[in-house]
C-alpha cells in the first residue's frame, strides 16, 4: 500500500509539472522546444571535434532556456487564456520572430556572414521554403546542416498541428473551401469540438501526430541509408521530404550517393504532401474519408503523371528532329527524371531528379522552368506542409468552371451536387477565387518591391513565386541562370523573408488577424 501509494503521488506531481509547462504561452512553448533542439547539433558537433560550432549552439540553448524559465516565473500562477486569435498570432510570431532567435547559432558558428543572412535562412527554413543563401555547400559545418534540416523539419510538424488545431476552427489554410463558416470566424464542429479546450486540442493533436511524423522520417532515414546515402545527408533528405522544405547537405538529390533508388523511395514519401488524408483523417467533417475519392489526391495523381508522359513526348517527338541517337534507357531514365521533379516541385519540395537534364540531352531541347514555376503555385493538398494556391483550391474552381460552361449550353438548369463535391461548401469557388485573386495580387506586390530594390523581371517573378509558393529551390532550376540570393540586397531579402512569411501563413489569415470581429469573438 505505501509503494502504491508513492507512485500516485509521483503521478500527481508529474501531471502538475506538466500542467505547469502547458499553461505557458504557445510562442514560449515554441520557443522550449526550439531551444532544446539547438542541444542536438551541439552533441553532433562535439562528437566531431567542431568545439565552436558546439559551443555556439549550447550556449544559444541555454540562453533560450534562460529566457522562457524567467518569463515563466514572471507570470506566476496566471494562466492565459488560450484563445484562436492568440494561437494564430503565435503561429505569426514563429515563422517572423522565432528565426530572430534560430540565427544567433548559426551566424555565430559560421562566424564570416551577417545576422542578415542567417536570419533569411532560418525564415527559409522554418516556412519550408528552403531557399539556400549559403550557396556552397562545403561552406557549412556539417551540424549547421544537421539544424538547418532539424528547423525544416520543426515548421513541417508545426503546420500539422496548425492545420488540425488552429487553422481548421478557424476556417483558414484551405478549410474556408469546404468549412460551413467564414473565414476567420469558425466552423459549424459538432457540439464536442465546440467545448474543447484549445489548449488540449494542441496537446492532443501534438500527441497524435508527431509520433506518426517522426515515425515517417525515421522509416526514409533508414530506407536512404540501406540505398547508399550517408547518415547525415539522408537524415537531411528525409526530413526535407516530410517537411517539403528541400533542404540538402550535398546541395540536391542529384548530388547524393543513393541514386535513382533514393529517389524512388523519396518519391514514395512525397505523396503524404498531397493530401491530409494520407496520414489523418482528423480534419474531415463532411465528404468521404477515402484516399481514392479524395479530390486533392485524384488532381495530384493526373498532375504527376499527366505533366512527365507530356514532357516525354515533347522529347520524344523533338529527338528525331535533332542528330541524337535514339536510346530506350535514356528515353525511360528522362521520364522518370521528369516524374521525380513534377510530384517534388508540386509538393513544393524542389529537389531536382538527377536525370532531369537528361530529358534537355536526349532531345536537345531546354526543359522550361515555366512548368516548375506552376506546378509550385499549383502546390499540394490542404493541411500539409506543402505551399502553394492548394490542390483543393484549384479543384473547386475547375468544378466552378464546368458548371458556367454548362449555363452557357443550358441557362436555366439547376446544378446536382455530385457526390464528389460534398466536400465543398456551397460558395467554395467563391471562397477559393477570392484567394487567388489575394495571390495574384499579393504576387504583383511583391514583384514590383523587388523590382523597386534593383531585381530585374525575371529574377523578382522567381524570387516571389520561389517564396510565396515555399518552393526556395526554384531560384536555382527556374531561371535561365541560378540566383545568388547572397548577392541580394538588404532590403530585397527582408521583402522576401515577409514574402515567405505570408506565403506559409496565407494572405487569409493575416487578414483575419487584422479583424476586429475575431478579437472580440
Amino acid at each position: 500500500m505505501p509503494r502504491s501509494g508513492s507512485q500516485a503521488q509521483a503521478r500527481a506531481q508529474a501531471k502538475a509539472r506538466n500542467r505547469g509547462i502547458l499553461r505557458l504561452p504557445l510562442f514560449l512553448l515554441i520557443l522550449l522546444v526550439a531551444a532544446l533542439a539547438m542541444w542536438v547539433p551541439a552533441i553532433h558537433a562535439l562528437i566531431l571535434d567542431d568545439h565552436q560550432t558546439s559551443r555556439s549552439f549550447f550556449y544559444s540553448g541555454v540562453v533560450g532556456l534562460i529566457v522562457v524559465v524567467l518569463v515563466g516565473l514572471s507570470m506566476g500562477n496566471r494562466v492565459p487564456r488560450y484563445s484562436m486569435p492568440g494561437q494564430l498570432t503565435s503561429l505569426l510570431a514563429s515563422f517572423a520572430v522565432l528565426p530572430a532567435f534560430l540565427a544567433v547559432p548559426v551566424q555565430d558558428a559560421l562566424g564570416n556572414t551577417s545576422y542578415l543572412n542567417a536570419y533569411f535562412d532560418m525564415v527559409s527554413a522554418i516556412t519550408t521554403t528552403g531557399a539556400d543563401v549559403f550557396a556552397d555547400p562545403n561552406r557549412l559545418p556539417p551540424s549547421v546542416h544537421l539544424w538547418r534540416a532539424m528547423v525544416g523539419w520543426l515548421g513541417g510538424l508545426l503546420m500539422w498541428v496548425a492545420a488540425s488545431a488552429i487553422l481548421a476552427p478557424l476556417s483558414l489554410g484551405g478549410f474556408e473551401v469546404t468549412a460551413r463558416g467564414e473565414p476567420g470566424r469558425g466552423t459549424e464542429t459538432p457540439l464536442h469540438m465546440q467545448r474543447a479546450d484549445p489548449r488540449r486540442k494542441l496537446v492532443v493533436v501534438t500527441k497524435t501526430l508527431a509520433p506518426l511524423y517522426a515515425g515517417l522520417t525515421l522509416v526514409l532515414w533508414i530506407l536512404l541509408i540501406i540505398t547508399g546515402e550517408t547518415a547525415l545527408v539522408a537524415l537531411g533528405h528525409s526530413m526535407s521530404v516530410l517537411a517539403t522544405s528541400g533542404i540538402s547537405a550535398v546541395g540536391g538529390v542529384e548530388n547524393g550517393a543513393s541514386g535513382i533508388a533514393g529517389e524512388m523511395v523519396m518519391f514514395l514519401f512525397m505523396f503524404f504532401a498531397l493530401s491530409r488524408l494520407t496520414f489523418s483523417t482528423d480534419t474531415v467533417t463532411s465528404g468521404h474519408s477515402r484516399l481514392d475519392r479524395d479530390p486533392e489526391f485524384r488532381i495530384g495523381l493526373l498532375i504527376v503523371f499527366g505533366v512527365p508522359l507530356l514532357l516525354f513526348l515533347r522529347h520524344w517527338i523533338a529527338s528525331f528532329d535533332v542528330a541524337t541517337t535514339s536510346d530506350l534507357m535514356q528515353g525511360l531514365r528522362s521520364l522518370w527524371g521528369a516524374t521525380f521533379t513534377v510530384l517534388s516541385f508540386l509538393s513544393t519540395t524542389g529537389f531536382e531528379s538527377g536525370n532531369w537534364e537528361t530529358a534537355r540531352q536526349w532531345s536537345g531541347l531546354d526543359t522550361p522552368g515555366m512548368i516548375l514555376l506552376g506546378l509550385a503555385v499549383i502546390g499540394g493538398g490542404v493541411a500539409t506542409t506543402a505551399g502553394g494556391v492548394k490542390l483543393l483550391r484549384v479543384y473547386a474552381l475547375y468544378l466552378n468552371g464546368l458548371r458556367e460552361m454548362e449555363r452557357l449550353v443550358h441557362p436555366s438548369s439547376v446544378s446536382n451536387e455530385g457526390k464528389g463535391n460534398r466536400r465543398l461548401q456551397r460558395n467554395g469557388a467563391f471562397v477559393a477565387w477570392v484567394f487567388f485573386m489575394l495571390f495574384a495580387l499579393s504576387l504583383a506586390v511583391i514583384s514590383i518591391s523587388l523590382a523597386a530594390v534593383g531585381s530585374d523581371f525575371e529574377q523578382a517573378l522567381i524570387l516571389t513565386i520561389a517564396t510565396l509558393s515555399t518552393t526556395g529551390p526554384l531560384t536555382e532550376i527556374a531561371g535561365s541562370e541560378p540566383i545568388a540570393l547572397i548577392h541580394l540586397t538588404a532590403p530585397a531579402k527582408l521583402i522576401l523573408c515577409f514574402a515567405m512569411v505570408l506565403g506559409r501563413l496565407e494572405t487569409l489569415a493575416i487578414i483575419a488577424l487584422l479583424t476586429p470581429n475575431l478579437w472580440r469573438s
